[in-house]
């Protein structure tokens, strides 16, 4: 994985408070596996999940904002300590205008990651936006920075190293990890 983050995306980075996800075709690759019964599962990387933690120990709120919502969503945000989400929403500014409300911030201090036309209200108005590669044309135009890796396989991560070393808080974590 690549750290070399560019100046203007390290700027832009330097005030973000909340990073505002998708959840299809970002914390996921966008597949939905139904049965007759309706979703019965996803498939969330264990790369974005750290990262998530990660960035959430650094003090920067991570919120969920989908359209979908399903019970294996909730138990995968329910285990990453994800606390404000807004689950089965198909108009997601009022919604992330609540969440934002919630934390006492506004835009200014938001980063959102999407991929597809519902998330452009949000990726329009936040200070930092990402989409992965594979997101709509639309999502890429708007996006201050296309992440390389995949949606669902570490697009997610990518943001949240990207916030990590913007904050300084990066280092920081990784020497606890090594046990410094």
């Amino acid at each position: 994985m690549n750290l070399h983050f560019s100046p203007e995306l390290l700027l832009k980075a330097q005030n973000i408070r909340v990073l505002l996800l998708d959840v299809d075709g970002v914390l996921t690759d966008g597949g939905i596996y139904m049965a007759e019964q309706g979703e019965i599962f996803k498939r969330f990387s264990t790369l974005d999940g750290h990262g998530i933690k990660l960035l959430q120990a650094s003090g920067v709120k991570v919120a969920v904002i989908s359209g979908r919502d399903s019970a294996a969503l909730r138990v995968r945000l329910q285990a990453l300590g994800v606390q404000h989400m807004e689950l089965g929403t198909e108009d997601k500014l009022p919604a992330a205008q609540r969440v934002l409300h919630a934390l006492g911030l506004d835009w200014s201090q938001a980063a959102v990651m999407g991929d597809d036309w519902p998330d452009l209200p949000l990726m329009k108005r936040a200070a930092l936006v990402a989409a992965p590669q594979t997101a709509h044309a639309e999502a890429l135009a708007l996006a201050h920075w296309v992440v390389q890796a995949p949606a669902g396989g570490g697009a997610v991560r990518a943001i949240c190293d990207c916030l990590l070393v913007a904050s300084g808080a990066y280092r920081l974590e990784l020497e606890k990890a090594l046990g410094n």
